[in-house]
Protein backbone atom coordinates (compact mmCIF):
# COMPACT_ATOMS: atom_id res chain seq x y z
CA UNK A 1 0.00 0.00 0.00
CA UNK A 2 2.86 2.24 0.84
CA UNK A 3 4.61 2.03 -2.79
CA UNK A 4 1.11 2.55 -4.09
CA UNK A 5 0.58 5.88 -2.37
CA UNK A 6 4.67 6.55 -3.37
CA UNK A 7 3.42 6.41 -6.89
CA UNK A 8 0.21 8.26 -6.80
CA UNK A 9 2.27 10.98 -5.34
CA UNK A 10 4.96 10.70 -8.61
CA UNK A 11 1.94 11.00 -10.44
CA UNK A 12 0.71 14.06 -8.96
CA UNK A 13 4.21 16.10 -8.51
CA UNK A 14 5.11 15.18 -12.20
CA UNK A 15 1.66 16.43 -13.71
CA UNK A 16 1.22 19.66 -11.60
CA UNK A 17 1.52 23.58 -12.71
CA UNK A 18 4.53 25.21 -10.39
CA UNK A 19 2.82 26.83 -7.45
CA UNK A 20 5.60 28.58 -5.59
CA UNK A 21 4.09 31.66 -4.88
CA UNK A 22 7.73 33.89 -5.03
CA UNK A 23 8.52 32.16 -8.13
CA UNK A 24 5.33 33.09 -9.35
CA UNK A 25 5.36 36.44 -8.51
CA UNK A 26 9.04 36.63 -10.18
CA UNK A 27 7.18 35.55 -13.37
CA UNK A 28 4.79 38.06 -13.23
CA UNK A 29 7.01 41.08 -13.21
CA UNK A 30 9.24 41.95 -15.77
CA UNK A 31 11.28 44.69 -15.74
CA UNK A 32 12.72 44.40 -19.19
CA UNK A 33 10.59 47.63 -20.19
CA UNK A 34 11.52 51.12 -18.35
CA UNK A 35 8.59 52.53 -19.55
CA UNK A 36 9.12 52.75 -23.59
CA UNK A 37 5.60 52.54 -24.66
CA UNK A 38 5.49 54.64 -28.12
CA UNK A 39 2.17 56.85 -29.04
CA UNK A 40 2.26 58.02 -32.69
CA UNK A 41 -0.35 57.81 -35.52
CA UNK A 42 0.14 56.78 -39.03
CA UNK A 43 0.44 59.84 -40.49
CA UNK A 44 3.79 59.94 -38.19
CA UNK A 45 5.34 56.71 -39.66
CA UNK A 46 7.55 57.41 -42.96
CA UNK A 47 6.35 57.53 -46.30
CA UNK A 48 7.67 54.78 -48.29
CA UNK A 49 10.40 56.09 -50.80
CA UNK A 50 8.41 54.11 -53.92
CA UNK A 51 5.60 56.80 -52.99
CA UNK A 52 8.33 59.68 -52.82
CA UNK A 53 10.03 62.23 -55.58
CA UNK A 54 13.93 61.49 -54.86
CA UNK A 55 16.33 64.59 -55.13
CA UNK A 56 18.29 63.24 -58.14
CA UNK A 57 21.43 63.88 -56.72
CA UNK A 58 20.40 61.46 -54.32
CA UNK A 59 20.00 58.40 -56.31
CA UNK A 60 22.84 58.79 -58.26
CA UNK A 61 25.14 58.98 -54.88
CA UNK A 62 23.64 56.50 -52.81
CA UNK A 63 22.50 53.34 -52.62
CA UNK A 64 18.61 52.03 -52.61
CA UNK A 65 19.16 50.67 -48.99
CA UNK A 66 20.92 54.33 -47.87
CA UNK A 67 18.05 56.56 -49.30
CA UNK A 68 15.16 53.59 -47.34
CA UNK A 69 17.55 53.91 -44.24
CA UNK A 70 17.33 57.90 -44.52
CA UNK A 71 13.63 57.78 -44.75
CA UNK A 72 13.28 55.99 -41.81
CA UNK A 73 15.02 57.79 -39.58
CA UNK A 74 14.14 61.04 -40.96
CA UNK A 75 17.48 62.47 -42.53
CA UNK A 76 15.92 62.45 -46.11
CA UNK A 77 15.44 65.58 -46.49
CA UNK A 78 18.75 66.70 -45.12
CA UNK A 79 21.13 64.51 -47.51
CA UNK A 80 20.15 66.71 -50.67
CA UNK A 81 20.53 70.22 -48.42
CA UNK A 82 24.09 68.48 -47.18
CA UNK A 83 25.10 67.67 -50.64
CA UNK A 84 24.47 70.47 -52.22
CA UNK A 85 25.71 72.82 -49.46
CA UNK A 86 29.14 70.30 -49.52
CA UNK A 87 29.52 71.90 -53.17
CA UNK A 88 28.98 75.10 -52.34
CA UNK A 89 32.16 75.02 -49.88
CA UNK A 90 34.13 73.25 -52.29
CA UNK A 91 33.46 76.35 -54.59
CA UNK A 92 33.23 79.11 -51.79
CA UNK A 93 34.73 78.08 -48.50
CA UNK A 94 33.24 80.81 -46.86
CA UNK A 95 33.07 80.93 -43.01
CA UNK A 96 29.49 80.90 -43.49
CA UNK A 97 28.97 77.83 -45.95
CA UNK A 98 31.79 76.21 -43.41
CA UNK A 99 29.23 77.01 -40.34
CA UNK A 100 25.94 75.88 -42.29
CA UNK A 101 27.60 72.54 -43.62
CA UNK A 102 28.45 71.70 -39.97
CA UNK A 103 25.18 72.67 -38.70
CA UNK A 104 23.64 70.31 -41.44
CA UNK A 105 26.12 67.91 -40.68
CA UNK A 106 25.29 67.59 -37.33
CA UNK A 107 21.69 67.54 -37.44
CA UNK A 108 22.00 64.21 -39.37
CA UNK A 109 24.40 62.44 -37.51
CA UNK A 110 22.24 63.79 -34.27
CA UNK A 111 19.15 61.92 -36.06
CA UNK A 112 21.74 58.75 -37.15
CA UNK A 113 22.72 58.81 -32.79
CA UNK A 114 18.85 58.59 -31.59
CA UNK A 115 18.18 55.81 -33.95
CA UNK A 116 20.97 53.80 -32.98
CA UNK A 117 19.91 54.90 -29.18
CA UNK A 118 16.48 53.58 -30.27
CA UNK A 119 17.83 50.27 -32.16
CA UNK A 120 20.03 49.41 -28.81
CA UNK A 121 16.62 50.24 -26.94
CA UNK A 122 14.39 47.99 -28.28
CA UNK A 123 17.26 44.88 -28.54
CA UNK A 124 18.44 45.62 -25.10
CA UNK A 125 14.13 44.80 -24.48
CA UNK A 126 13.76 41.67 -26.73
CA UNK A 127 17.59 40.25 -25.39
CA UNK A 128 16.18 41.41 -21.43
CA UNK A 129 12.73 39.05 -22.29
CA UNK A 130 14.26 36.59 -24.23
CA UNK A 131 16.80 35.61 -21.31
CA UNK A 132 14.27 35.94 -18.55
CA UNK A 133 11.88 33.49 -20.61
CA UNK A 134 14.94 31.09 -21.33
CA UNK A 135 15.76 31.12 -17.22
CA UNK A 136 12.12 30.04 -16.69
CA UNK A 137 12.24 27.30 -18.99
CA UNK A 138 15.44 26.38 -17.87
CA UNK A 139 13.68 26.21 -14.55
CA UNK A 140 10.81 24.25 -15.48
CA UNK A 141 13.19 21.72 -17.68
CA UNK A 142 15.00 21.13 -14.30
CA UNK A 143 11.84 20.67 -12.04
CA UNK A 144 10.96 17.79 -15.57
CA UNK A 145 14.30 16.32 -14.68
CA UNK A 146 13.61 15.82 -11.00
CA UNK A 147 10.57 14.20 -11.55
CA UNK A 148 11.75 11.72 -14.13
CA UNK A 149 14.69 10.49 -11.34
CA UNK A 150 11.93 10.42 -9.36
CA UNK A 151 9.75 8.12 -11.68
CA UNK A 152 13.05 5.97 -12.43
CA UNK A 153 14.01 5.25 -8.62
CA UNK A 154 9.99 4.39 -8.66
CA UNK A 155 10.45 1.80 -11.45
CA UNK A 156 13.72 0.10 -9.81
CA UNK A 157 11.97 -0.29 -6.29
CA UNK A 158 8.95 -1.42 -8.07
CA UNK A 159 11.21 -4.46 -10.42
CA UNK A 160 13.01 -4.99 -6.73
CA UNK A 161 10.06 -5.78 -5.21
CA UNK A 162 8.39 -7.45 -7.54
CA UNK A 163 11.53 -9.67 -7.94
CA UNK A 164 12.26 -10.13 -4.47
CA UNK A 165 8.55 -11.16 -3.84
CA UNK A 166 8.39 -13.71 -6.23
CA UNK A 167 11.53 -15.23 -5.37
CA UNK A 168 9.89 -15.87 -1.43
CA UNK A 169 7.03 -17.18 -3.36
CA UNK A 170 8.73 -19.61 -5.03
CA UNK A 171 11.33 -19.95 -2.56
CA UNK A 172 8.25 -21.43 -0.39
CA UNK A 173 6.88 -23.73 -3.55
CA UNK A 174 3.14 -21.43 -3.54
CA UNK A 175 1.46 -23.19 -5.62
CA UNK A 176 -1.20 -20.23 -5.48
CA UNK A 177 -1.66 -18.00 -8.47
CA UNK A 178 0.18 -14.96 -6.37
CA UNK A 179 3.55 -14.72 -8.08
CA UNK A 180 1.78 -14.58 -11.54
CA UNK A 181 -0.78 -11.71 -10.19
CA UNK A 182 2.23 -9.75 -8.94
CA UNK A 183 3.92 -10.32 -11.59
CA UNK A 184 0.84 -9.03 -14.20
CA UNK A 185 0.54 -5.51 -11.58
CA UNK A 186 4.22 -5.09 -11.71
CA UNK A 187 4.23 -4.88 -15.19
CA UNK A 188 1.37 -2.73 -15.73
CA UNK A 189 2.49 -0.89 -12.91
CA UNK A 190 5.88 -0.42 -14.80
CA UNK A 191 4.07 0.58 -17.53
CA UNK A 192 2.77 3.59 -16.53
CA UNK A 193 5.59 4.76 -14.87
CA UNK A 194 7.32 4.49 -18.49
CA UNK A 195 4.45 6.06 -20.51
CA UNK A 196 4.42 9.24 -17.78
CA UNK A 197 8.29 9.31 -18.52
CA UNK A 198 8.05 9.91 -21.58
CA UNK A 199 4.42 12.81 -21.44
CA UNK A 200 4.62 14.07 -17.80
CA UNK A 201 5.07 18.14 -18.70
CA UNK A 202 5.21 20.77 -16.27
CA UNK A 203 3.20 24.19 -17.24
CA UNK A 204 3.33 27.61 -15.87
CA UNK A 205 1.54 30.31 -15.90
CA UNK A 206 3.19 33.00 -18.15
CA UNK A 207 1.26 36.46 -19.05
CA UNK A 208 2.54 39.19 -21.52
CA UNK A 209 0.31 42.24 -21.17
CA UNK A 210 3.29 43.94 -23.34
CA UNK A 211 3.90 41.38 -26.34
CA UNK A 212 6.58 42.35 -28.46
CA UNK A 213 5.79 39.20 -30.21
CA UNK A 214 1.68 40.05 -31.18
CA UNK A 215 2.44 43.11 -33.50
CA UNK A 216 4.70 41.55 -35.54
CA UNK A 217 2.11 38.54 -35.97
CA UNK A 218 -0.97 41.21 -36.64
CA UNK A 219 0.47 43.38 -38.80
CA UNK A 220 -1.10 46.71 -36.49
CA UNK A 221 -0.73 49.77 -38.82
CA UNK A 222 1.60 51.38 -35.35
CA UNK A 223 3.40 49.90 -32.62
CA UNK A 224 3.46 50.77 -29.01
CA UNK A 225 6.25 48.59 -28.51
CA UNK A 226 8.49 49.76 -31.91
CA UNK A 227 9.53 53.69 -32.62
CA UNK A 228 8.28 54.79 -35.34
CA UNK A 229 11.52 54.45 -37.53
CA UNK A 230 12.27 50.48 -36.67
CA UNK A 231 8.16 49.80 -37.49
CA UNK A 232 8.90 51.67 -40.67
CA UNK A 233 12.08 49.47 -41.15
CA UNK A 234 10.06 46.14 -40.27
CA UNK A 235 7.26 46.72 -42.34
CA UNK A 236 9.08 48.20 -45.42
CA UNK A 237 8.65 46.30 -48.76
CA UNK A 238 8.73 47.69 -52.19
CA UNK A 239 5.61 46.50 -53.98
CA UNK A 240 6.82 46.77 -57.21
CA UNK A 241 9.14 44.20 -56.44
CA UNK A 242 6.50 40.95 -56.27
CA UNK A 243 9.51 38.69 -54.65
CA UNK A 244 10.36 41.02 -52.28
CA UNK A 245 8.81 40.32 -48.73
CA UNK A 246 9.23 42.84 -45.29
CA UNK A 247 10.95 41.76 -42.65
CA UNK A 248 8.60 41.32 -40.77
CA UNK A 249 7.08 38.78 -43.27
CA UNK A 250 10.10 36.71 -43.41
CA UNK A 251 9.79 36.57 -39.66
CA UNK A 252 6.28 34.97 -39.95
CA UNK A 253 6.96 33.14 -42.53
CA UNK A 254 9.92 31.46 -40.80
CA UNK A 255 8.17 30.41 -37.91
CA UNK A 256 5.07 28.88 -40.11
CA UNK A 257 7.83 27.05 -42.10
CA UNK A 258 9.81 25.82 -39.06
CA UNK A 259 6.79 25.34 -37.01
CA UNK A 260 7.48 27.50 -34.51
CA UNK A 261 3.66 28.27 -35.14
CA UNK A 262 1.87 25.14 -34.82
CA UNK A 263 -0.30 22.57 -33.03
CA UNK A 264 1.81 21.30 -29.95
CA UNK A 265 1.92 19.83 -26.69
CA UNK A 266 -2.18 19.08 -27.56
CA UNK A 267 -3.11 22.45 -28.53
CA UNK A 268 -4.31 23.63 -31.60
CA UNK A 269 -2.97 25.93 -33.96
CA UNK A 270 -5.43 28.52 -32.67
CA UNK A 271 -4.37 28.32 -29.57
CA UNK A 272 -0.76 28.36 -30.12
CA UNK A 273 -1.59 31.92 -31.22
CA UNK A 274 -3.45 32.82 -28.33
CA UNK A 275 -0.44 31.93 -26.33
CA UNK A 276 2.31 33.82 -28.00
CA UNK A 277 0.42 36.67 -29.59
CA UNK A 278 -2.13 37.08 -27.15
CA UNK A 279 -1.71 37.92 -23.05
CA UNK A 280 -0.06 34.67 -22.24
CA UNK A 281 -1.43 31.57 -20.60
CA UNK A 282 -0.01 28.34 -19.61
CA UNK A 283 3.39 27.77 -21.14
CA UNK A 284 5.44 24.11 -21.06
CA UNK A 285 8.97 24.49 -21.15
CA UNK A 286 9.30 23.73 -24.51
CA UNK A 287 7.00 26.60 -25.42
CA UNK A 288 8.70 29.28 -22.82
CA UNK A 289 12.34 28.14 -25.42
CA UNK A 290 10.17 28.38 -28.69
CA UNK A 291 9.16 31.81 -27.34
CA UNK A 292 12.51 32.84 -26.68
CA UNK A 293 13.57 31.78 -29.82
CA UNK A 294 11.40 34.01 -31.06
CA UNK A 295 12.21 37.40 -29.22
CA UNK A 296 16.54 36.48 -30.95
CA UNK A 297 14.65 36.10 -34.80
CA UNK A 298 13.09 39.85 -34.11
CA UNK A 299 16.38 41.18 -31.94
CA UNK A 300 18.42 40.04 -34.95
CA UNK A 301 15.88 41.34 -37.54
CA UNK A 302 15.89 44.82 -35.78
CA UNK A 303 20.18 45.20 -35.55
CA UNK A 304 19.79 44.71 -39.26
CA UNK A 305 19.30 48.51 -39.31
CA UNK A 306 22.45 49.05 -37.60
CA UNK A 307 23.94 47.91 -41.27
CA UNK A 308 22.02 50.25 -43.15
CA UNK A 309 22.80 53.21 -40.54
CA UNK A 310 26.54 52.74 -41.42
CA UNK A 311 26.32 52.51 -44.67
CA UNK A 312 24.49 55.69 -45.14
CA UNK A 313 27.39 57.18 -42.63
CA UNK A 314 30.17 56.06 -44.75
CA UNK A 315 28.46 57.05 -47.85
CA UNK A 316 28.12 60.35 -46.77
CA UNK A 317 32.03 60.37 -45.69
CA UNK A 318 32.84 59.29 -49.72
CA UNK A 319 30.94 62.50 -50.57
CA UNK A 320 33.86 64.61 -49.69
Amino acid sequence: MKLLYFLLSIFLCSCATVKHSGFKNQVRTSNCNQGNTYRYSKDEIPVPIYELTIDSILTSKLKISDINIANAIGILDLLPRYIYKLNEVKENNSLQNQIDLITIRQEIYNKIDLASLEISSVSAELDCEEERTSQIASYLKEKEKKTVTRLTVGSIILGSVSAITTGVLLSEKDESEASNIIGVGVGIADAFLGVMMLTHKRKIEFHHTRNVLGEIWRATETSTVYPASIWYYLNYRNPQNKNEKSLREQLIENWKNFEQVSSSNGKSKEESIDIYFGDGGEYTADQLENRANMYDQIESAIKLMKQDLRSVTLSMEYLK
